[in-house]
């Protein structure tokens, strides 16, 4: 070996390692590798990965690239081992994965794994998981009056769980979840409900768009692990808008749907209603195997559409899927938004009809809020603070005024 090339050597140690079956099955993570640690990186197979792990001294890599495809699912065990040896070093973990199946995942992540890709790896996706590993570590959660929840004293509850589900994309699904909630947690003066907004929209969520509050990590975290959950890992989790209002967000990154256990959701509505008078959950257009979950811990099943043929089609759809299941169908309530105004009344003939066609009673009707509600979720505000006359706010509020005497007088007759 050459003078100058020890010199190259000696400024560039070894600071990542992919560990993979055969790297060379993996050709465009070769090319991301080489364009964001350059020369300072190398290559194990499986078999020897922990053996060179555990001879090196604490910090001694920045990262691994667990890179595995279906063929690796057999030995998820070994895997497991080589996760917990990097684990041990202070070695950051990125798992990437071609055709591998939700659950394998799921189960390296429980392991302790730090960032997830896709193999073909998008543009510019190794670069950016390396960077947020480098970012030190986030700041101890802020106190309960900067936005962290507390849930101190507040169990023993047993609230009440509302779900809203999109039967068609934009049919205002979120904006009724978001401002149903912020309506239920400020109908009184003195002693509001106590209320807690889920997003279980895990990859395209926009609670935390509407409400202006950050995805965190935490919430990851809690999904993928309820068997260790209780009260304070969930408070964690949870962000406050205002002061008033609890949220748990979706996840920072895209995760599949199917990777959440119905175990999971049925966890973590359990554990809500405990602390909450009023547990929102703004569900997935996509119907998944929790769907069930939800629907069966729901007392009520908000379905929204619109006065279009896929709206139309959408709830027929889903009639049938219920009803073929035996499920609950009769827990859903459907409500049209962009409802007809009180005087057209060849609108409300249509909606007669619409619902006639599709057999099925459209119980809520609310107005065109307009632009305000676009500007007011842009603000990441709810209608009552940046359009309190809106007639699309004036509605929602009437319904939350309706949805918390009925549970009063249910409470009261039980």
């Amino acid at each position: 070996m050459s003078g100058n090339d020890t010199q190259h050597v000696d400024e560039s140690p070894l600071r990542a390692c992919t560990i993979s079956r055969d790297v060379q099955n993996f050709d465009l993570l070769i090319e991301d590798m080489e364009a964001v640690m350059g020369d300072s990186w190398g290559d194990l197979g499986f078999a020897d990965s922990i053996a060179f792990i555990e001879q090196l001294q604490p910090k001694g890599l920045e990262f691994i690239a667990l890179t595995i495809d279906y063929e690796d699912e057999e030995n998820l065990g070994l895997l497991e081992n080589v996760i917990t040896a990097a684990k041990s070093r202070d070695i950051k973990v990125i798992v990437i994965a071609e055709d591998v199946t939700p659950a394998s995942l799921h189960q390296l992540l429980r392991g302790g794994a730090d960032e997830f890709i896709p193999y073909p790896l998008p543009e510019n996706e190794l670069r950016s998981a390396v960077e947020r590993l480098r970012k030190p570590a986030p700041e101890p959660a802020p106190a309960p009056s900067e936005g962290r929840a507390n849930l101190q004293g507040s169990g023993g509850r047993n609230g009440s769980i509302i779900a809203v589900h999109g039967l068609a994309g934009g049919t205002g699904a979120t904006t009724l979840a978001v401002n149903l909630a912020w309506e239920l947690a400020t109908l009184g003066k003195d002693k509001s409900p106590k209320v807690c907004i889920i997003d279980l929209d895990l990859q395209f969520g926009s609670v935390s768009t509407f409400l202006d509050l950050q995805r965190r990590d935490a919430v990851f975290e809690l999904l993928t692990d309820t068997e260790n959950m209780d009260g304070e890992s969930f408070a964690q989790a949870l962000l406050m808008h205002d002061d008033v209002l609890h949220a748990l967000t979706s996840p920072a990154d895209v995760i599949p749907l199917d990777m959440i256990r119905p175990e999971d959701i049925q966890a973590i509505l359990d554990l809500a209603k405990t602390h909450f008078d009023y547990v929102i959950i703004d569900m997935p257009t996509t119907l998944v195997q929790w769907t069930e979950t939800v629907l069966n811990a729901s007392q009520i099943y908000f379905a929204t559409l619109e006065m279009d043929m896929r709206s139309a089609q959408n709830a027929l759809r889903m009639k049938r899927a219920l009803q073929s299941e035996g499920l609950p169908f009769e827990k859903m309530r459907f409500v049209l938004n962009r409802a007809p105004k009180f005087t057209d009344l060849t609108g409300k003939t249509r909606v007669k009809r619409l619902a006639e066609s599709l057999g099925i009673t459209i119980e809520v009707q609310l107005p065109d809020g307009g632009k305000p509600v676009v500007n007011g979720a842009d603000h990441g505000q709810p209608l009552a603070i940046t359009a309190a006359k809106n007639p699309l706010r004036k509605e929602i509020h009437k319904l939350a005024t309706s949805l918390h005497e009925l549970n009063q007088l249910a409470d009261s007759a039980a």
